[in-house]
């Protein structure tokens, strides 16, 4: 690319991970572009080739090459996390390594942390590089106007209620639980989503516990009581979701007597990342479960990447396509700083500054717990409830768990009581 100089390229760079549909911003902004007279360049592997001034990784796109890429999962330009530790000091070197490729207007495909990093370079480049952003990430969790969703979510749920569905089937047939875990760093939509369309058991989330903290004999023994419940009702099988932001409000204390997590060599603090929630919460409910008599095979198992590089489901191919297409024609009219949104059947840019907080940082979007949408998910699982704490319900829950009802109800009326307080 250095050996023909160009001015006024459009480039395109994809940041943080996977997600079906990155190929169809790609493909709608490429072809745009050029039919507009632009020429167009892409960033092979994300920020980290700009980080080190890798200008070998900017590439030329043509119609061509991305006319029947929207189909494919994953990422023609690839896409990395690496950030380098003094991101400050080298980030003179990005811009230089943008500005010196002739790169004046820049399309930025990812979550919060690409928007983070676009809004950054918007600044910091005083109007040399016109910027727009387009939000992708399974765990949808960037605030788009009316809930719509980020692009790859709605695959990624497809493929997961299709990943989940067979497992409650191998529940059924073998007799035994799952524990699943899944995407959701900050929020519960994706493990959500899968659980509420394929209709497992139950579904948790971080949203349900408000708690700073939360106890991980809390969540084994919401996990318990689903099992207890199930029992009762003359069923030995059952599948649970959860997202793995849960295991982000553990105390460390506790998490540190039931898994041996290393810690961080440079804050101190445990690595979330290591932490096997379903396993963890596997062997809690086994040991709470045999304490009680009760012997129910549980398998603890992560569904996650098999979700973010699948090929995009229609749904997402033709979303894809019209914010390639809006990213376009928002910087060709002279625009920067913002992100493309569909809402309400029109293509939108949202400026930066309306994505931030006063701390500068993305705004998340959480599921909201007091929603109809969250109300009817919540009807269709099987967990304790307020009123089988009373009366033949209590009864029925007590014999399976070998307890007398008041001490049935003294041990796990609690999960009642701070689920009805949220």
């Amino acid at each position: 690319m250095n050996k023909f100089m160009e001015k006024d390229l459009v480039g395109i760079i994809v940041g943080g991970g996977p997600a079906p549909g990155i190929n169809g911003v790609i493909g709608a902004a490429t072809i745009d572009a050029i039919n507009h007279g632009k020429k167009v360049v892409g960033i092979v592997g994300g920020f980290k080739s700009l980080f080190e001034g890798n200008k070998e990784a900017i590439i030329p796109l043509t119609i061509e090459r991305v006319s029947r890429i929207h189909t494919a999962g994953g990422s023609i330009l690839r896409t990395s996390r690496d950030k380098p530790d003094n991101a400050q000091s080298k980030f003179k070197h990005l811009l230089n390594t943008l500005k010196q490729s002739g790169i004046k207007y820049l399309i930025t495909i990812g979550g919060d942390g690409t928007l983070y990093m676009a809004n950054w370079i918007e600044r910091e480049a005083r109007g040399l590089i016109s910027i727009v952003h387009t939000p992708k990430t399974i765990d949808n969790d960037i605030p788009i106007p009316g809930g719509f969703s980020t692009f790859g979510y709605q695959t990624a749920r497809h493929v997961g209620v299709e990943l989940v569905s067979n497992i409650m089937e191998d529940a059924r047939t073998m007799g035994r639980w799952y524990f699943i875990s899944t995407m959701g760093r900050h929020t519960g939509h994706l493990a959500l989503g899968i659980g509420k369309a394929a209709g497992t058991t139950i579904s948790l989330i971080p949203e349900e516990f408000p708690e700073e903290k939360v106890s991980i004999r809390k969540i084994s023994d919401i996990l318990t009581c689903s099992i207890i419940k199930r029992l009762s009702m003359g069923k030995d099988h059952g599948v649970a979701i959860m997202a793995e932001g849960i295991a982000e409000k553990f105390d460390p204390e506790e998490l540190s007597r039931c898994e041996n997590i290393e810690k961080d060599e440079t804050t101190g603090k445990t690595r979330l990342s290591d932490i096997q929630l379903g396993r963890i919460l596997r062997i809690l409910v086994r040991d709470n479960l045999n304490s009680l008599g009760i012997k129910t095979p549980i398998v603890s198992m992560n569904i996650g990447y098999e979700l973010r590089a699948a090929d995009p489901i229609p749904f997402d191919i033709e979303y894809t396509k019209n914010l390639g297409y809006g990213a376009i024609r928002y910087l060709l009219k002279g625009g920067s700083g913002a992100m493309i949104v569909v809402f309400e059947g029109r293509i939108l840019s949202i400026p930066f500054v309306e994505m931030l907080d006063s701390k500068g940082i993305v705004k998340i979007r959480k599921v909201d717990i007091k929603s109809e949408i969250y109300e009817v998910a919540r009807e269709y699982m099987i967990r304790l409830e307020e009123a089988d704490l009373e009366g033949d319900r209590l009864k029925k829950l007590a014999k399976i768990a070998k307890l007398e009802p008041d001490a049935f109800k003294e041990r796990f009326g609690y999960i009642v009581k701070s689920s009805l307080e949220c």
